[in-house]
């Protein structure tokens, strides 16, 4: 929440600030977030889109934790075709009636509240016709069934909505503004808030000093892969400052946004392999075996960065964004 106006509980710093602070949050190995699908998602876009009751209403306990938040957007049939949703928001009076069954909601388990996206006109098709709405996860009719992870850890869930009856003042935007406005979460998701340089840097600091603790046992290939890891992470560094810079500006993240979710997301496994390789059988130890020490954390860091390429819109999709938006090619 450092970004936050400090009426809505942040600090009301710049962007740029907010990276430095990233720098030292995880050079001192503080623990990961517990809301980030709030104040890195939801929270900046409930500050584009959201009136000021809503912003008064949801933002300052999204910041000091008291509600937490889960995003419930794909679907059984609608993975990475997010246009493709068919849960429903039937409209009564002053309230949605909700129905239909989300998936992979990120961390719906432990959260208070989901914002999905639902399609409110019965009669459209794709991305016409729907809307963004928030839903207590404890209300009558919402089922939330945890999915355990590759690791036996639960974090996602499948979440079933029977009649689910929410107030009118829970949708974020105009009716049928919901494609729009999860695009606009969607860059924050991609391009900038979620995976911060600091991340990728720090991970590939203790790479660095993985390799030199391995000694002249670590081969040339290998060695070569440390240091592409590294610049390939001060690269990325480099990238979102100019882009933090640019918002800063006045400029607003466009289709841009998926390079920079490929290229986190493909450094993530790349630095995590490379670990493992250093470690040799090592490798197989999680970081719950006895045995482990402090290498056991590469292998739990390299189950959860298979998922990269796969959240956020799966790599494959943002490829043919950056061909159409960016590169300006023909459909096929």
């Amino acid at each position: 929440m450092v970004t936050w106006p400090e009426a809505y509980g942040g600090q009301g710093l710049s962007l740029i600030q907010w990276l430095i602070f990233e720098e030292e949050y995880f050079r001192a190995g503080a623990p990961g977030r517990v809301n980030q699908n709030g104040i890195f998602l939801l929270g900046p876009t409930l500050m584009d889109y959201g009136t000021p009751e809503q912003k008064a209403r949801f933002l300052p306990p999204m910041a000091s934790g008291e509600e937490i938040w889960a995003q419930a957007w794909s679907e059984p049939q609608a993975g990475s075709d997010l246009a493709a949703v068919k849960a429903t928001a039937q409209r009564d009076g002053d309230d949605y009636v909700l129905k239909g069954h989300k998936i992979w909601s990120s961390r719906a388990v432990f959260a208070d509240w989901g914002f999905g996206l639902f399609r409110s006109d019965p009669g459209s098709s794709r991305h016409h016709g729907l809307s963004l709405i928030f839903f207590p996860l404890d209300a009558p009719g919402v089922t939330v069934q945890p999915i355990a992870q590759i690791d036996g850890r639960t974090g996602f869930a499948e979440i079933m909505l029977d009649a689910v009856r929410v107030p009118a003042f829970n949708r974020l935007g105009a009716e049928g503004e919901g494609w729009k406005i999860c695009m606009t979460t969607a860059g924050f998701e991609r391009g900038l808030m979620l995976r911060s340089p600091a991340r990728y840097q720090t991970a590939a600091a203790r790479l660095a000093a993985l390799c030199k603790q391995q000694g002249p046992t670590v081969t040339g290939g290998l060695r070569e892969a440390v240091q592409r890891a590294t610049m390939d992470a001060d690269a990325y560094a480099l990238s979102i400052y100019h882009t933090a810079s640019l918002l800063d500006a006045g400029a607003t993240i466009g289709a841009e946004a998926s390079i920079n979710k490929i290229f986190w997301s493909e450094l993530d496994i790349a630095l995590h392999r490379t670990a493992l390789d250093l470690l040799g059988p090592r490798a197989a130890l999680t970081g719950a075996a006895p045995a482990a020490d402090a290498s056991g954390a590469w292998l739990d860091g390299f189950f959860f960065a298979l998922a990269g390429p796969i959240y956020a819109g799966s790599n494959e999709i943002q490829k043919n964004i950056i061909a159409e938006r960016v590169l300006g090619l023909p459909r096929n």
